[in-house]
């Protein structure tokens, strides 16, 4: 018996899976807002859950990584009233069993909860794979869990591997886990830049050469990709591999064979292939800067590193364990960050990410001078001033916003009653009407009230109440004209 969880703001459909789940002998438990269904995962640790994308106080969506960064972390099944493609592929990026759109019958939506818990049994049964330790990768935040344990499943299969994530996001530092933790991990780990391929010199490089093969090759050279042979050969950035080498890689991954230039015989080579780009190689691929049937052979396995600045908490971990790493290879006594020194860390947005991260912390040691303790001095001036400046802004913009709160409040405060502010409104237009009659008919009262279409007695009360009438005589004072 499984333990299912049913968070939706539509009560209707709290109550008709939670009676489908119950006939199936499993327990159900319903939540309508998300903070509800947090403290039930906390408490129940239900085996699956199904979520709502608009909720009360929040995104399922959001929600999602969360849930499944867990360590018993739930299946969890998207149901959503209002569903979108881009919305379906981030809700199985995120880690959702299925995605499922409002309304449709009970049978549609309970049909993936089956499936799901004979594959949560079976996955409970088994080991989870985990990277071998040492792998030099510190992160505990919903995004890198995920890496994590994605990297741990890539390490024991023999799939190829595509790591995306913008620069310094630790895209190699990724590809040396995996291979570290797989059963390649005695054999080589080769690593091509292909920023740095001579155009004219890749298939050489890459493939390897034999004596006398072109101009200047003086002796036999052995390729990278022969020399990853057992081991894993790691191309990083891709994305810069040159348009006439594609063809032949492409043909490299699907045969594991290769003729280096100038042989007669073709070589074998039993590599895995762990690829790595901080590009958007499909728009490349529109642009026709890269082959498309490449691409597809590369994105066996994804793994999208995710920046910095989406890593909540991370940053603290980091830092401590560079700073743990410093002191073990200098033999110094124990570094500290300041609390202050860590406050400011938080607040940049690291576009450089982790090697930004921890270039600055480099910096700081040498600006600390063999000082035990980091402090806001020690940053960069450069980094200072630049978080100075956004902090001021900061602030400025939220004084702003305070003063039109206040005065939004004040505006509030000085609302009336409708009754009370429709006679107000009244009594202001009838004035400025009847001040501006008075004027046009300089005073005349009887072309006033056959300008105005009042009869005149009505004329002679609206100008008593606003004072408009010469003197302080009366309705009485005045002579009666012809209705």
């Amino acid at each position: 018996m499984a333990k299912i969880l049913v968070v939706d703001d539509d009560e209707l459909i709290r109550e008709l899976l939670a009676d489908a789940v119950g006939r199936r002998g499993h327990t159900a438990l319903c939540t309508g807002t998300l903070a509800e269904a947090r403290v039930v995962l906390a408490r129940e640790k239900p085996d699956l859950v199904y979520l709502d994308v608009r909720l009360p106080d929040g995104s399922g969506i959001n929600a999602l990584e969360e849930m499944r960064a867990s360590v018993d972390a739930p299946e969890v099944i998207i149901i959503t009233g209002q569903g979108d493609p881009d919305g379906a592929e981030l809700a199985l990026r995120c880690g959702a069993w299925d995605y499922i759109e409002k309304p449709t019958s009970v049978d549609r939506m309970v049909l993936p909860l089956v499936r799901a818990l004979a594959y949560r049994e079976e996955k409970q049964r088994r080991l989870a794979p985990t990277l071998a330790a040492g792998s030099g990768i510190v992160g505990t935040s919903p995004k890198m869990t995920a890496c994590l344990a994605r990297a741990a499943m890539a390490a024991a299969s023999r799939v190829d591997v595509f790591i995306s994530g913008e620069t310094g996001t630790g895209k190699e530092v990724f590809a040396q886990a995996i291979h570290q933790s797989s059963c390649r991990a005695k054999s080589r780990f080769v690593v091509v830049d292909c920023t740095t391929l001579p155009g004219n010199l890749a298939e050489s490089e890459l493939f390897g050469h034999e004596r006398g093969s072109f101009t200047g090759a003086s002796r036999r050279q052995t390729g990278l990709i022969a020399q990853a042979d057992g081991g894993t050969l790691f191309l990083d950035e891709v994305g810069e591999l040159p348009l006439s080498v594609q063809a032949k890689f492409l043909r490299v991954l699907q045969e594991r064979r290769f003729r280096p230039l100038g042989g007669e015989t073709e070589i074998k080579s039993d590599f895995r292939l762990v690829a790595a780009t901080n590009r958007d190689l499909s728009a490349m691929v529109r642009r026709g800067e890269f082959r498309d049937d490449l691409l597809y052979r590369l994105r066996a396995f994804r793994i999208e590193l995710p920046p910095l600045r989406e890593r909540e908490g991370d940053i603290q971990a980091l830092v401590e364990a560079h700073l743990a790493k410093v002191q073990d290879q200098l033999a110094e006594s124990a570094i500290e960050a300041s609390p202050e020194y860590m406050e400011l860390l938080k607040t940049h947005d690291w576009p450089g990410n982790v090697r930004e991260l921890l270039q600055t912390v480099d910096m700081s040691l040498v600006s600390a001078h063999g000082e035990h303790v980091l402090l806001p001095q020690h940053l960069p001036l450069d980094l200072r001033v630049r978080l100075l400046r956004r902090s001021v802004a900061d602030r400025a913009e939220a004084g702003q916003e305070t003063a039109l709160a206040d005065g939004a409040a004040d505006e509030a405060a000085a609302l009336k009653p409708w009754r009370e502010h429709r006679a107000r409104a009244l009594d202001k237009a009838e004035r400025d009407y009847f001040s501006t009659l008075f004027l046009h008919t300089n005073g005349d009262v009887a072309r006033a009230a056959r300008f105005s279409g009042l009869k005149s007695a009505r004329l002679y009360e609206l100008l008593a109440k606003h004072g408009l009438l010469r003197g302080n005589r009366s309705q009485a004072d005045f002579p009666k004209f012809p209705e």
